[in-house]
């Protein structure tokens, strides 16, 4: 099998940088022009996407990334527990007493030491944490498992049911 010429290697090495075909052309080395043909011609050229498949292995391998684990991760925060911040006298937990899955939808921390007013001016301590977008989560999650197709389908059954009633 010939191999790639150097513009199409180049390609493959741009179009793994943000996946966007186009502009990985003219990076390659494409005239702007024609970019937008030339990416697809080259996304559609065997030898091209035998490199791809091979360039995301190995960097899937290399950086220990999949499509599980990014599947993983995102339940742990669509599925996460504001619950598991607190002890069951509902005191917040330190950071290192949280779970793992806790932990990673945490997306932040501020911690606050103030003065009471007054004339003994205790101090206390506000914290406030913000959690990753579970609704974000949950969204990429259903469109994952198939969820918002098959919603789609019952209502279509539902407008043919009413359709045929009508009849």
């Amino acid at each position: 099998m010939a191999s790639l010429t150097g513009k199409q290697a180049r390609f493959v090495d741009e179009y793994l940088v943000d996946l966007n075909a186009t502009r990985a052309a003219i990076r390659a080395g494409y005239s702007e022009k024609t970019a937008q043909e030339q990416s697809s011609r080259l996304l559609s050229n065997v030898m091209v996407q035998d490199a791809l498949s091979k360039a995301q292995k190995a960097r899937s391998a290399r950086t220990q990334i999949t499509q599980d684990r990014v599947v993983q991760e995102i339940a742990r925060l669509g599925l996460s527990d504001i619950r598991k911040l607190f002890d069951d006298a509902g005191r917040l937990l330190q950071p290192h007493e949280w779970d793992d899955d806790t932990a990673a939808a945490v997306a932040s921390i501020e911690v606050d030491q103030r003065k009471d007013p007054g004339p003994d001016g205790d101090r206390y301590t506000v914290t406030k944490i913000k959690a990753w977008d579970k609704n974000s989560a949950l969204e990429k999650l259903m469109k994952h498992l198939g969820l918002y197709e098959r919603d789609n389908e019952q209502k279509q059954i539902i407008v043919n049911i009413r359709d045929d009633l009508d009849d």
